[in-house]
């Protein structure tokens, strides 16, 4: 029984230190991207999708998956769907991109604290969900938050909305393919690849040679940058809970909004971070919902054993 319980907290440490890492990388994103300039935004994008496969595929030989994700291709419905994906996920990327390189990382960092509201939303509305009160509350107080953003900006905080409804949806497509997190990120690059790489060629190595071997590094190495903390963060998933999970998922966008405002110094208005507030208080009302749900299974299974 002891034995059982120390390999308990030995995963849950294991597991919360990968979690830690994968959002720490993930929420520090920007110190990354910014020492690829002055390379535009799509060039970055380009070496980005061409240098994903090499390191994802690196991941699948070591694991031995090589095989199993192999006969996924096999399949036109998993493709099609994973093109979709490889498409949002590139929008995702690239709007990242563009905001920590154009002085809007504060905004990125609100489409992620709006990610797990407008999931719930999507929930809803593709998969039938019924919401609970908790939920609707938040997607309320979301609402609320863009209407303050708007008086705050005088428009829609369209980064903060692309970035969160890109990844949203493109989370409702993989929860639709039969392949976990690196499988998945293997296929998408199949599709990202060869765009990546000809755009690469087409505009005479997209930045590459023409601003020294440091910013070169950080090009090539972009792929494995985007390799690590998925693959962290799927071998967390894997020893947490999921309400752990879901609550680790929040330090990535704390972290990206402390870099905007002490690191890059960003200027936000009061109206902005009253929006930020707004949306935390809904995420409260999801993390309790969440807790609560968690709390009732884990009873429910132990009145079962």
């Amino acid at each position: 029984m002891i034995n059982n319980t120390q390999s308990g907290n030995s995963q849950f440490r294991l597991g919360i230190t990968l979690s830690l890492i994968a959002n720490s990388v993930w929420g520090g994103a920007a110190f990354y991207w910014l020492q690829t300039r002055p390379v535009n935004s799509i060039d970055v994008l380009a070496h980005r999708g061409a240098w994903t496969l090499p390191a994802v595929l690196l991941v699948l030989i070591l694991s031995r998956r090589v095989f199993s994700t192999a006969r996924l291709l096999k399949q036109p419905k998993t493709l099609f769907l994973m093109l979709l994906a490889a498409a949002l996920i590139s929008v995702n990327w690239g709007t990242f991109l563009y905001a920590v390189t154009h002085g809007h990382a504060t905004e990125a960092s609100l489409g992620y604290f709006l990610l797990p509201i407008l999931s719930v939303l999507l929930g809803i509305v593709i998969f039938g969900e019924r919401p609970t009160l908790s939920q609707k509350v938040a997607i309320g107080m979301a609402l609320v938050a863009i209407v303050v953003q708007l008086l705050a900006v005088g428009t829609i905080p369209i980064i903060s909305l692309t970035l969160s409804l890109s990844f949203a949806l493109y989370g409702a497509i993989r929860k639709k393919v039969q392949a976990d997190a690196i499988q998945g990120l293997f296929i998408e690059s199949l599709f990202l690849f060869p765009a990546g790489l000809l755009w690469i060629l087409l505009h005479d190595g997209a930045g590459y040679g023409a601003f020294g071997l440091r910013v070169d590094a950080f090009l090539l190495l972009s792929g494995a940058f985007t390799a690590i903390p998925l693959i962290t963060h799927v071998m967390a998933s894997r020893l947490l809970p999921l309400s752990t999970v879901g609550l680790m998922s929040y330090v990535g966008p704390s972290l990206q909004l402390i870099v905007a405002q002490f690191f890059l110094h960003e200027q936000t208005p009061i109206l902005t971070f009253l929006s930020f507030a707004i949306v935390w208080c809904g995420l409260a009302f999801i993390i309790g919902d969440n807790i609560r749900r968690y709390r009732h299974l884990r009873k429910v299974a132990q009145q079962d054993v």
